[in-house]
């Protein structure tokens, strides 16, 4: 029982610092109110975010704010084409003893050694590049120089793409891509929203952020999310969408799938939409998570884990095409 009461003063604690984070980020960024939520989800399921949109839509700002609500270590990287893996993960560097002018190789810790990571522009690097966050994302640990040591907990990776400027750019591959837990697509704002923003951006006032929660909340309440009773009617939903993208399933894809669909999410997604709902369930205070709450986040979550074929190409066939025609089948 004592369990119980627990979870349920860390749920309302999770729920309270949900609506401070809301406010906060609402006063920096105009509009965006699905953003925030989507990117509070992957924070809270241990998940890390893309962040796709074309420039000046404040992705970097975004995530900049939201390290400044957070007490937790932040790094940003500016991807470049010539970064290499060890500008991420740090390397040996040879050392002088003042005293016994003993050289010896010291290890020090590149900006991946942080709890929150802004990998800024993340396609702009070489794939060489790209997979040194691969291990990190998934284990929280790097091997470097030999040895494998442990990444500073909770560990989140945000990173930001360009959708539009492909010159001198390498595509994620699909590996990279299905260690993010969702995508974020940034559109934009409103023409109300517009106006807002130009007037409270080009006066001088300043906007002060106060500190929400510190790493240990923050690991509390990622584990709390875990304990979140769920239907097992919404966990069938979830492992249900996950297997309709797979064009070889032998229970019968929909005809969207088989034509323009080359590979489908894989088990990954199954998890990610589950924990997932779980998240969202208990960051708008409810203790269980529904069908709707798949439902809700299954886009973001999808979108990014299908390879669409040449013939989607051309046919002008977005990811976000194939996952609404088949939640249509599921509402």
């Amino acid at each position: 029982m004592a369990a119980k009461d627990s979870d349920v003063e860390l749920a309302e604690r999770l729920q309270k610092a949900k609506a401070s984070m809301v406010s906060q980020l609402s006063r920096v960024i105009i509009g965006q109110e699905q953003v925030i939520e989507q990117m509070l989800i992957a924070l809270f399921s241990r998940g890390h975010c893309l962040l796709v949109g074309v420039p000046g839509l404040a992705k970097t700002l975004l995530v900049s704010s939201l390290s400044r609500i957070l007490d937790l270590e932040f790094k940003r990287i500016q991807f470049t084409p010539d970064l290499m893996p060890s500008d991420i993960t740090g390397s040996d560097i040879l050392q002088e003893d003042p005293a016994t002018r003993q050289r010896v190789f010291e290890f020090v810790p590149g900006p991946i050694f942080a709890n929150m990571i802004l990998a800024d522009e993340i396609n702009r690097t070489p794939p060489k590049t790209q997979s040194a966050l691969l291990q990190a994302m998934q284990e929280y640990q790097v091997t470097a120089s030999g040895k494998t040591r442990p990444l500073p907990l909770p560990f989140f990776v945000l990173a930001t793409q360009n959708p539009i400027e492909q010159e001198g750019t390498y595509p994620l591959p699909e590996a990279q891509l299905d260690r993010f837990f969702l995508q974020i697509n940034i559109g934009y704002p409103t023409e109300a929203e517009e106006k807002r923003i130009v007037q409270e951006t080009t006066g001088s006032g300043e906007i002060k952020l106060e500190k929400v929660l510190n790493a240990k909340e923050v690991s509390e309440l990622q584990t709390v999310v875990r304990r979140v009773p769920m239907a097992p009617s919404a966990m069938d939903l979830a492992v249900r969408l996950a297997r309709a993208t797979r064009p070889v399933e032998s229970n019968g894809s929909q005809d969207s799938v088989k034509k323009w669909v080359a590979w489908g999410a894989g088990p990954r997604a199954s998890q990610a939409l589950t924990l997932g709902a779980k998240a969202r369930a208990l960051l708008q205070g409810r203790f269980a998570a529904s069908e709707e709450d798949v439902l809700q986040i299954a886009k973001p979550i999808l979108r990014h884990r299908l390879v669409l074929n040449f013939q989607a190409e051309a046919d002008g066939v977005r990811p976000d095409d194939i996952v609404e025609s088949l939640l249509k089948t599921q509402r």
